[in-house]
């Protein structure tokens, strides 16, 4: 093995990434235009040459090793240097190129992202891109993501983040609800009052009501029969009557423009939600990545807000 030519251990340890973000043997296989068995062999070459075993193997899945963790982080930070020394003199848009993987919730994907791609791709017709939409938590790492689209509070996590903005937030109820249950007109009749509840995993704790008193955010525990995991179901739920949401205004809009929903509470607003792209810490990124980022931040910014000062000012 020492005289394994750096061209054939890049190879293999693309193979190992494609590998290890599908899980499958199979599925790499396919996906690479290659023999199963051919791919199986590189990676049994690229663990004999590093001297550790980088993934576990059974009938029914495939998982990185705590080696196998490390090692890919650190391969998909030399891969995307290759690739930009590769094409550095190329300054086309044509010469953008590989795969690039990104998530953000559906609501964002649906509303701005989709529709505007045509034109991105057409511009990027050598990229391939893999988009996942879903409203869980994905492990930006260890599921191979280049970056992540994130709304809300960002925790420590070790990841870089750019932040884009800000999306105002609204309490919104149907008509038909407030005909029920009257319009609240305060914080302290929600006793009388149901919130539709949005957890993204089930077994959390929901948030509550949300406002701001003058001086701080507070939140307000409140009744409610229907809890959900989806925003799309969320607003759907607001408009058939099941209770009040707090929701960015950005996603109600042509809601509230048809009467299908109504705002209420409007001296009572909840804390802005902070819109970032979050990627793990590399020290170079291939530029397919920079220009796609780029590319998102033009896309979201007519529906953002500037984030406040940071100067303990009140947010509004």
């Amino acid at each position: 093995m020492n005289n394994w030519s750096v061209m054939h251990r890049t190879d293999a340890m693309r193979i190992f990434v494609r590998v290890a973000e599908l899980a499958s043997f199979s599925r790499a296989a396919d996906m690479l235009d290659r023999p199963k068995a051919s791919v199986s062999t590189a990676v049994r070459e690229l663990e004999a040459w590093l001297g550790t075993q980088l993934l576990h193997r059974t009938t029914r899945r495939v998982r990185m090793t705590p080696d196998g963790e490390a090692f890919y982080a650190r391969c998909k930070d030399l891969l995307g240097e290759i690739d930009d020394v590769e094409h550095m003199f190329a300054r086309s848009p044509q010469a953008l190129r590989g795969r690039l993987r990104v998530d953000m919730s559906s609501a964002p994907a649906r509303q701005f992202v989709v529709p505007a791609l045509p034109d991105f791709l057409r511009r990027h017709p050598q990229l391939e891109l893999e988009l996942s939409c879903s409203d869980r938590r994905v492990d930006v790492v260890r599921d191979g993501f280049d970056c992540v689209l994130r709304v809300g509070t960002l925790a420590g996590s070790g990841l870089v983040a750019r932040p884009l903005g800000q999306y105002a937030v609204v309490t919104c109820a149907s008509p038909a609800y407030l005909r029920a249950h009257g319009e609240p007109v305060s914080p302290e009749v929600l006793a009388g009052h149901r919130l539709i509840h949005y957890v993204s995993t089930f077994g959390d704790r929901a948030d509550g009501w949300e406002y701001w008193d003058g001086s701080r955010y507070r939140q307000v525990r409140m009744v409610g029969a229907l809890t959900v995991n989806n925003v799309d179901i969320y607003r759907d739920a607001c408009v058939a009557g099941l209770g009040l949401i707090q929701v960015p205004r950005v996603g109600v809009q042509h809601l509230l423009a048809e009467g299908r929903l109504v705002e209420v509470l409007v001296d009572y607003r909840a804390e802005p939600m902070p819109v970032s792209l979050i990627y793990p810490h590399r020290r170079h990124l291939p530029r397919r990545v920079k220009v796609f980022m780029d590319w998102i931040a033009d896309v979201l910014a007519p529906y953002l807000e500037p984030l406040p000062p940071h100067d303990g000012s009140a947010p509004r």
